[in-house]
């Protein structure tokens, strides 16, 4: 099954500030969703385990993240693909690019996802919405990275 998502959000910082915390292990640990582990291997690789729920099924997934096509700070192509045993398997990319726009950073995303296994049986419509409140959590998250502290 395919899914694909778009979506873009202003950020309050400069771009090459945000450019380095898509490349920084910690922030992108703290941003994904059920995420356990993310172990960087080089400058363009890294190796993740997520814990995600999508409908009845839960499942831990481990794989790999690739960065490719990197453009800095203007952005680069994210892909990475997972395992998740019985419950079947995650693949994908995301194109994220950065543009200065009103004092701060527009960062816009393409996404292309694939899933099969029991994963896939779920319904596309159920899956959708996870896949889309994944990707909505993990850059709210992002950009709550660059909002003002609360006094």
């Amino acid at each position: 099954m395919a899914m694909q998502m778009t979506g873009e959000y202003q950020l309050a910082a400069p771009r090459e500030v945000v450019w380095q915390k898509l490349n920084d292990a910690e922030t992108l640990k703290s941003c994904i969703p059920g995420c356990e582990e993310l172990n960087k291997l080089s400058d363009t690789e890294m190796t993740a385990v997520a814990t995600t729920k999508i409908g009845p099924v839960k499942a831990r997934f481990k794989g790999k993240v690739h960065l490719t096509d990197l453009d800095p700070p203007n952005g680069y192509k994210i892909s990475g693909e997972g395992d998740g045993g019985v419950a079947g398997f995650a693949k994908g990319g995301a194109v994220v690019k950065l543009a200065e726009k009103d004092g701060g950073t527009l960062l816009t995303y393409s996404v292309e996802a694939q899933i099969g296994g029991k994963l896939a049986q779920l319904g596309q419509r159920l899956v959708n919405g996870a896949a889309k409140k994944i990707a909505d959590d993990f850059f709210a998250k992002f950009a709550a990275v660059f909002a003002p502290p609360q006094a």
